[in-house]
Formats: structure tokens, sequence, C-alpha cells
């Protein structure tokens, strides 16, 4: 018999950020948004905490958990705030897991204790401007010269990759030509700071305006043969296996910005009245709220079942897709509910809700569009 309940350690967990996304995020982020900055004190806070540490093994510096109890953490934080969660989820997926995956143990040792405590954060090159969904169509190559890597191109909407905590960026690049003839794809650590390395202004978003997101460009950048991340030509494959995972903790982020959005829109529907009562008392409101404690409801089981078959070590590429793009289109729906149930004042990014508006849409555009998840469902029932 199926039995969703956490465990008596997880829902320990939850609590704790739970209270730390409410009596520290909460009161301060709305100033951090506004004002497009970055949450340092914050993001250091989450690292005392052990968050960025959670999925990974003790002997690296990490809680020794696994990527579920990250996912409860990244729903409690998106209950509040997108921002703060997607920096912990590109910090941990993106910037960490790569080198856990793939690196050499000279290269965990090196990178994974400051990622795990939150002293350091790690970002993942792979978009580009003309590639997008298209990551096979890379352009920023990497050649070998006198045993240094030389890097050249440049990269596109990466999270994490400019604070004062960012110590390195792992770059996709083209390293050379396949016996078919097609692109040769690395993964190559370049860190922070690197001559030739520079890093973009912070772009001006609709939404996730507490979070960091810049463009790369490199130019001749020399980095150690060592800096390779994984096998030579495997960068592209690995990033696929990175990606697969990451869309379930995009999913647990998802189900908390529709959560957040019934949360604020029960006290916004208890408090105000309108015509003499709260407007909690009319039956379409009811109904809306019920609505949006459906979709994050269902939402939530979506990525739990997804995170079971991956923890089970069963395929779940196919759970992970559902979740991505159920609960990412639900979010959406949410937000947009809940702006209707907080009438004007949905509309002020002064209320919770203005935010998970703007922050909303991007879930159906990062790691994975919505089309892109139909498209590997539909691959994965035989068709296309």
């Amino acid at each position: 018999m199926l039995d969703y309940r956490l465990d008596e350690e997880t829902e320990a967990l939850r609590k704790v950020v739970r209270e730390f996304a409410l009596e520290v995020v909460a009161p301060q982020i709305g100033g951090f948004y506004e004002r497009d900055e970055f949450p340092t004190d914050i993001v250091r806070q989450m690292g005392e905490l052990g968050l960025f540490g959670l999925p990974f093994p003790e002997e690296y510096g990490g809680s020794g958990g696994d990527y579920f109890t990250l996912c409860v953490a990244l729903e409690e934080l998106a209950r509040v705030d997108s921002s703060v969660a997607i920096t912990l989820e590109a910090g941990v997926s993106l910037g960490a897991m790569p080198i856990f995956r793939f690196g050499t143990e000279e290269q965990k040792q090196q990178w994974l204790p400051r990622l795990c405590a939150g002293e350091a954060l790690g970002a993942f090159g792979l978009t580009e401007a003309g590639g997008g969904s298209d990551a096979g169509a890379t352009r920023t190559t990497a050649r070998l010269e006198d045993g240094h890597w030389v890097v050249n191109g440049s990269k596109s909407f990466i999270t994490n990759s400019g604070t004062e905590l960012t110590e390195l960026v792992i770059v996709t690049a083209v390293t050379g030509t396949k016996a078919d003839g097609g692109k040769e794809i690395s993964a190559i650590a370049v860190p922070s700071g690197t001559e030739g390395f520079a890093v973009g202004k912070r772009y001006s978003k609709v939404g996730w305006n507490a979070s960091d997101t810049r463009e790369l460009s490199f130019t001749d950048v020399r980095v150690p043969e060592a800096n390779l991340v994984g096998e030579r030509g495997r960068g592209y494959a690995q990033f696929l296996s990175i990606l697969d995972e990451g869309r379930i903790a995009i999913s647990a982020l998802a189900v908390g910005l529709a959560q957040g959005c019934v949360d604020e829109s029960l006290k916004y529907a208890g408090e105000r009245e309108a015509f003499g009562q709260t407007i909690g008392k009319n039956q379409a409101v009811q109904f809306m709220i019920a609505d949006m404690e459906v979709r994050a409801s269902t939402a939530r089981l979506a990525y739990y079942r997804a995170a079971e078959k991956m923890l089970r070590g069963e395929p779940f590429k196919r759970e992970a897709s559902i979740a991505k793009l159920y609960s990412s289109e639900m979010a959406m729906e949410n937000a947009r509910y809940a702006a209707q149930v907080h009438g004007g004042y949905g509309f002020m990014n002064e209320f919770p809700v203005g935010r998970f508006y703007r922050d909303a849409k991007i879930l159906e555009i990062g790691e994975g569009t919505s089309e892109v998840q139909r498209m590997l469902i539909a691959r994965s029932l035989g068709l296309g």
C-alpha cells in the first residue's frame, strides 16, 4: 500500500525550513525583489541550515540525505519566495551535482565541501543565445593546448553565475568532432575570476528578481586539463541526466508556489470584507480557492511519485516530465486565481501573490519548456 507520509526526520526538516521561510525570508524578501538585489545574507543562512548539502554524503560536507529532502526544502521555500528557492535548486542541482555525479575524487574534495556548506555557489553554463531548448547547438569551444583547455564562446541565462559567493561555472563546450561527424561536447569547470572569463550585468527580468541571472563570455580562458568534469565528449549526455533530476526539483518548487497561492488567498479571504462580510463567505471565492488546493495537492503527488521512482533506482524520465509539466502549469493557474482573489492588491508587488504571478511563468520555460516535456512524454509512449 502506498504511503506518502514524510518520515520523522524529513518532517522535522520541513518544519525547520518552513519556520526559516516565514521568519527570515518573508519579512525582507519583498525589499530585495523591488531593489533587484541578490539576498546574500539569506543565502548564507540557508547554507548554515545545511540546505545546500542535503543530498550529498557527509564525507564531502553534506547532510547525508537524499534528493527528495532537497525537494521538500524547495517546496517550503517557494511557498514564500521563488528567488531563494531557485538559488538553492540551481546551486545544488546544476552547480554541485555534476561534480558529485561525474567529477574526479580530487574535484569532489576541492569543490564540494564549500558548495555543500553554502559558503560558495556553483553554476552550470549550458544555454546559449541562439540555442535555447536546443542545447546540442553549442557553439562555445574548448581546445587542448599545453595541458590546458582554452575556452571561447558565451552563455546566456545562467543562474548563480555572478554573485559574490560564486566560485565556479561548469561550462559545456565543443571539444572535437565525433566519428559520425557530430559535435563532441564536454563539460569543463571554470573558476570565477579566471582571466578572460567575463560576467555580464544582471538581466532585467519579469520575475525571480532576487535571483542572480547573467550572460557569460569566455575569451581564451585557460584552465587546467584536469578541470574536465566527467568523460570527454559526454558533457551533453551528463547534462541530460542531471536535467531529469532537476525537473523533479523544479516541480517541487512549482508546488511550493502553487501552495503559497493557497496560503495567501486563504489569509486574505478571511480578512477582506466587502458588502458586509468577508469575501471568503462568497461561494465564488470558496470555489476558486478549493480549485487551487486541488491543483497544488495533485501536483505534489506527481513530484512525490517521480522522486520515489528515482530513489528506487527505476527509470523516472517520464514521471519527471509529467511532474514538471503539470506542476508548472498549475502554479501558473494558481497564481492567476490568487491574483483574482486579491483583486487590485493582487497587482501590487508588495503583496506576495503579485510576486508569485511574475515568478510563475518561468516555471513553464526553464529546465525544459512545457512543449519539450510533452514531446518527451509522447516519446516515452512510443510516439514520434
